[in-house]
């Protein structure tokens, strides 16, 4: 850990003298690695046997891999949003994906909170920040956060931009001709991911030792439609499913990223640059739920509970630094911000609050990293998937303090809180059972609100029919009585 420990010392000096000569020799290469709709436990490092993994294995086994990572919300544009300003979603007014008017209007008792679908070009991106540092920046995959001048890659500190622009599915699907304005089309059925590998490699290629560069990877995988090579799907159908895991062309989609990371480690290995770079591997929210579901966690992708937005979390330091380790600390997506801009030796913007915390004292090992709670806020509405009549999510915000989850859904003040190191699959609600947690949650969750000036939906659906009204639910006033009680 003293090498480790130096090295960040080493980038910290060249940034404050302004060394910009010697970039490559004190300063990392950064690859990040962001897979779409990748549930918690669809690898094998994971816990999977259904998934053939070797790739993202090996990586799990040189870095260091977060327990309890959460993406910060669970779908993807706010994610992606809080990713490149390192901010929570009251501050850039993206909360979810489209019109959060979705589902049976007469099951919406609220008017939800009016949604952003573009990250406003005044905020200084991660990208502008790291490019500001001295790297070489590239963008390849899905953006989903607006296009061309109002917002697409090429104006919010990349270089290149290879495939992002304002859609969050590839339109024409995972197979050539792309319609993509931004991605040329490849020969007939050339699958997405490998096409967009390809072009990873190449910018590798093209790199140097004299100056750094920050590549982030977002693929298209595993987001709808569910599509792949028949060659790979032919594997998972001889493959031994489970009531959680058995979805052929689901497997084969997560077997091409795989492949996907196998290639560009061995790209780098053959630059190399293997030596000095970090790779970050994650996911932008929950896994699709009619295609996959972590066997441990309750619900999926668009939901308020883990299987929403628990996500798999790897970073591999340069020479494998404190591989193998198991971080268990509860980090968010806006801590990528200042943890990339720290190992890249730059700066965050003065005048732009950054909600994140660098993860760098988390990976030194050391005990310099605190922060109270992480937080979650979700005013829209989430149709079921087909064939479900529940909601995915209506409106609500929560808290994750501790070891403790709290949930408010804003239609009726309904409250839930959940023991995760007892109760992972949050399946017994003891709000009322631990009402001093219950109320210091609440407490702390409230005035967070405050101080990000969250919107809570309180205007009443004039279409709403009361017959879909819950039962048997807790509130405040409920806690309060049983505080009282005590």
């Amino acid at each position: 850990m003293k090498h480790f420990s130096s090295f960040i010392t080493l980038l910290s000096l060249y940034a404050i003298n302004g060394a910009a000569a010697t970039y490559a020799a004190d300063k990392p290469n950064i690859i990040f690695l962001l897979i779409d709709d990748w549930g918690w436990q669809d690898a094998g490092f994971m816990g999977s046997k259904y998934y053939d993994t070797p790739a993202m294995d090996a990586l799990a086994l040189d870095g260091i891999r977060f327990n309890d990572a959460y993406s910060s919300a669970p779908n993807c544009a706010p994610t992606r949003a809080a990713l490149m300003s390192g901010q929570y979603a009251p501050r850039t007014g993206i909360y979810t994906v489209g019109t959060p008017e979705r589902g049976n209007a007469q099951e919406r008792r609220l008017i939800p909170i009016a949604n952003s679908g573009v990250l406003d070009m005044s905020f200084v991106t991660m990208a502008e920040s790291i490019k500001a540092a001295g790297y070489n920046t590239a963008f390849m995959g899905k953006w989903h956060l607006g296009a061309g001048e109002t917002g697409g890659p090429l104006t919010q500190g990349y270089d290149i931009n290879i495939g992002g622009n304002h859609t969050g599915s590839p339109r024409g699907g995972h197979f050539s001709p792309y319609e993509n304005e931004t991605l040329m089309d490849g020969p007939d059925d050339e699958y997405l991911t490998d096409r967009l590998t390809d072009e990873a490699i190449s910018f590798i290629n093209t790199q140097s030792a004299s100056k750094p560069f920050y590549l982030q990877l977002s693929h298209y995988a595993v987001h709808t439609p569910i599509q792949a090579p028949e060659r790979t799907i032919k594997k998972y159908n001889n493959r031994t499913a489970d009531e959680y895991n058995n979805n052929p062309t689901y497997g084969a989609m997560v077997d091409h990223v795989d492949q996907s990371i196998s290639r560009i480690m061995t790209a780098l290995s053959e630059k190399g640059f293997d030596k000095n770079t970090v790779v970050i591997l994650t996911s932008d929210n929950g896994g699709y739920g009619p295609a996959t579901q972590a066997p441990d966690l309750r619900g999926a992708k668009g939901m308020p509970y883990e299987g929403g937005n628990r996500v798999p979390m790897v970073i591999r330091m340069p020479d494998n630094q404190g591989s193998g380790r198991l971080i268990k600390e509860p980090v968010n997506s806006v801590d990528f911000y200042p943890t990339l801009i720290e190992l890249a030796g730059g700066s965050m913007p003065s005048n732009q609050i950054a909600d994140g915390k660098s993860l760098v004292p988390l990976l030194e090992d050391e005990n310099g990293f605190e922060r109270d709670a992480i937080f979650f806020h979700f005013p829209a509405y989430l149709q079921p998937y087909v064939g479900s009549t529940t909601w995915r999510a209506t409106p609500y915000g929560s808290i994750r303090m501790e070891r403790f989850k709290l949930i408010e859904f804003f239609e009726f003040g309904q409250l839930e809180l959940y023991d995760l190191d007892q109760d992972l699959k949050e399946t017994t609600n003891i709000a009322l059972d631990k009402p001093e947690i219950t109320a210091k949650l609440y407490k702390r969750m409230l005035e967070w609100r405050e101080e990000t000036d969250a919107p809570v939906p309180t205007l009443l659906n004039v279409e709403y029919d009361p017959n879909f009204a819950p039962d048997g639910y807790i509130t405040w006033s409920d806690v309060e009585a049983k505080l009282v009680d005590r």
